[in-house]
């Protein structure tokens, strides 16, 4: 199972409680990159550019979703790349968290970790984030989950019935 949004969405809140719930090991596919990189997402993307962090993750995707009983939250640009998308359609259930631009501001906005947010005015380009993965997100999503509404627990147990429902785990 695949969770998909953008940064901040709450993808590895839900997922783990999610993990858990369904007796699933849960994958965050940044902290995998970071953890075989031995450097954090900020440094990679320092050195090696956003297409050098896209191939790496593309990697750990393509590798996690050959595995089974786990739940992985991505990065929330993995959906740009075809060959993310098409993994993720072929690999199991689909979760899109999707939570509006001004709610992800401002979760983020103090969080100095995610690079693609150290810009002089980082609710635009949340915004333009946004406008461009939605339609991604939507394209490999099997359900699509308002994350801006509702706590964590209450996503969760969505996601568990409508997984169970669906996947007959």
């Amino acid at each position: 199972m695949f969770l998909v949004g953008l940064m901040g969405a709450g993808k590895t809140t839900v997922g783990r409680s999610l993990a858990r719930r369904l007796g699933y090991r849960f994958v965050d596919s940044d902290h995998e990159i970071e953890a075989r990189t031995g450097v954090s997402i900020p440094t990679i993307f320092e050195i090696e550019g956003e297409a050098g962090f896209r191939r790496r993750e593309a990697l750990v995707i393509a590798e996690l979703a050959a595995e089974h009983g786990q739940v992985i939250a991505t990065g929330g640009g993995a959906v740009l790349l075809p060959e993310n998308r098409e993994v993720l359609r072929a690999s199991g259930f689909v979760a899109y968290l999707r939570v509006p631009p001004a709610i992800l501001y401002e979760r983020t906005r103090h969080d100095r970790n995610r690079p693609l947010l150290q810009v002089a005015d980082p609710l635009a380009r949340l915004e333009a984030l946004h406008a461009q993965r939605d339609p991604l997100y939507r394209e490999v999503a099997d359900i699509i989950v308002d994350g801006g509404r509702g706590n964590a627990q209450s996503i969760t147990c969505l996601l568990a019935k409508e997984a169970t429902q669906r996947c007959k785990l």
